[in-house]
Order: C-alpha cells, then sequence, then structure tokens
C-alpha cells in the first residue's frame, strides 16, 4: 500500500487550497496566516510564491490564466506573472470576526467561497457564497461556523459542502446553468475519531475525499455518505485533498499544535503527496473571459 510522503517541508501555519494547474505543470496551495500562494513545479521540483497583503482564505484558477483569491472580507483577481492585483467584489458584509475560508470553482464558472468564525469557541456566523466574474456576491446559505468541504459530483449534479465544527457534510442537487441549489440533505455527521471534515475532493467514481484534521487520516465517502476508504495521514493535521498528475496531494496545519507535537512532528504545515487512490474530477475554471 502507498504511503504519504513529504513534498514540501514549507511549515505553513494553515496550508489550504490545494490546487493543480494543468497548464503550468504546477501544484498551487496557499499558506491562510503567511498571507502567501506557493507554487511547486511537479517537473522540476522549483518551487516560487506569491505575497498578499490580507490572509489568504482559498483561490482557484481562471479562463484567463489569472487566479481569483478570497482575501479576508472580498475577492480579487490576480495575475501571477505580472504580480498584478485587481478588486473583483467590494468587501463583504462580514462580521469582524470572521474570515473567508474553503472556496473552489464550481462547474457553474463562478467562485463559490465560504467564510467562517475566528473566535473560541466558534459560532455559526458564516455564510456560502457565490462570485461570478462581473464581480456580483450572492450569499447562497448560512449558518457555519466554518464553511468547507467544496466540491462537485463529476457531472456537476451534486454540490457538497460542509461544516467543520458542527461536523455534518451536505449536498443539494445543483444547477450548472443558474447555480441554483435544491433538494438539500445532510449525509454525514462525523466525530473527532471520525475526522471531522475540512478540504475535499471529488473522484471520477463521485466519491468525496474529505480531510479528516482531528483524526489524522483522509476519508473517503460514496455519494450516500458511506465510509469507503480511510488513509493515514503521516502528521495530524491534514486540511485538504487534491487530485494532480497521478497523485493526491495533501496540505497540512501547524497552527494551534503543542511543542511537544511540534517537536514529534516537525514537517506539519507541510505539502504531502501519494499515488492517487483514484482519478479525480476535473476543477473548473473561473469564467472571467
Amino acid at each position: 500500500m502507498s504511503t504519504f510522503e513529504l513534498v514540501w517541508d514549507s511549515r505553513c501555519g494553515v496550508a489550504e487550497s490545494p490546487v493543480w494547474d494543468e497548464a503550468n505543470r504546477r501544484l498551487l496551495f496557499c499558506d491562510i496566516g503567511g498571507k502567501r500562494i506557493n507554487a511547486l513545479s511537479v517537473d522540476t521540483g522549483a518551487r516560487a510564491g506569491w505575497d498578499f497583503p490580507e490572509v489568504v482564505g482559498s483561490f482557484g484558477l481562471c479562463r484567463s490564466g489569472r487566479l481569483v483569491v478570497a482575501l479576508r472580507h472580498r475577492v480579487v483577481l490576480f495575475d501571477t506573472v505580472a504580480n498584478a492585483l485587481t478588486e473583483l467584489t467590494p468587501a463583504v458584509d462580514e462580521p469582524t470576526t470572521n474570515r473567508m475560508n474553503d472556496g473552489k470553482v464550481g462547474p457553474d464558472g463562478a467562485f463559490w467561497v465560504g467564510s467562517m468564525d475566528e473566535r473560541s469557541p466558534r459560532q455559526p456566523t458564516g455564510s456560502l457564497y457565490r462570485v461570478t466574474a462581473d464581480g456580483r456576491i450572492e450569499k447562497k446559505s448560512e449558518g457555519y461556523a466554518v464553511s468547507n468541504g467544496l466540491a462537485w459530483s463529476p457531472d456537476g449534479s451534486i454540490m457538497y459542502h460542509s461544516d467543520s465544527t458542527s461536523a455534518i457534510v451536505e449536498a443539494w442537487d445543483f444547477d450548472l446553468a443558474t447555480g441554483g441549489m435544491t433538494n438539500h440533505r445532510v449525509l454525514l455527521k462525523l466525530t473527532n475519531e471520525d475526522g471531522r471534515p475540512d478540504g475535499a475532493a471529488m473522484d471520477m467514481d463521485g466519491n468525496y475525499w474529505s480531510a479528516g484534521p482531528s483524526a489524522g487520516c483522509v476519508n473517503c465517502f460514496s455519494p450516500s455518505g458511506a465510509l469507503l476508504r480511510k488513509l493515514p495521514f503521516p502528521v495530524p493535521g491534514p486540511t485538504m485533498p487534491c487530485f494532480a498528475d497521478g497523485h493526491m496531494y495533501v496540505t497540512s496545519l501547524r497552527e494551534g499544535k503543542s511543542q511537544a507535537v511540534l517537536d514529534e512532528f516537525p514537517t506539519l504545515g507541510g505539502l504531502f503527496r501519494i499515488a492517487a487512490p483514484a482519478v479525480g474530477a476535473p476543477v473548473a475554471l473561473f469564467a472571467d473571459q
């Protein structure tokens, strides 16, 4: 059985949002508190990155070759070649104690992004938004402590989402033309031992791969919510899987870990990979052109 290998000892506070940039043959991921997006060339091992003025919650790829990026309370476009940032949305009407978190481009060509409460204990003040290329931002759902786990079935007909704090994974029937969501249902209610749901990815069989940081694993669930596989992770705190170039890449976190845990697992916050346990479903591009 394949095991995870460390490919970048990045030691991010919270490494998140791994994205496969097939056109440039690189794996991108953000360091949320580090206000940075990192890039790893899968062919040469070369590393690069770009710094931002605010925390980077998540991001996706655009048809134009730019990135669509969720900063603290707004969404911007970023040109990695020109190192140029362009405003896309106005500031979102969010509590000051919230920030943008998990986001992904949907099969409708829009960027979907949720928010989270940064306080402890977390309160259900977060929301889920749909952002279009003309800068419109629409609230689609609310009542989350930590909006997370966005993914779509391979045909785009089902949308998945989680709340890490309440440990639920939910789904809707999805309209590719309008971004409409109907027939809401809760698929899963997890425990710390199962691995509370964090970032997610979808495979071509319609299975939902969810990082379980509280249990140090990556879980694979069927479309009906049955647990199919549990991959043990080499360090506590995996945050999000991403299928890329015959591998599954998984980010991890250091933030909030005790010194004893950091001493035992010094590569926390790094980027890991394993031979792909399934064929990943492609992620859409933001329709900015």
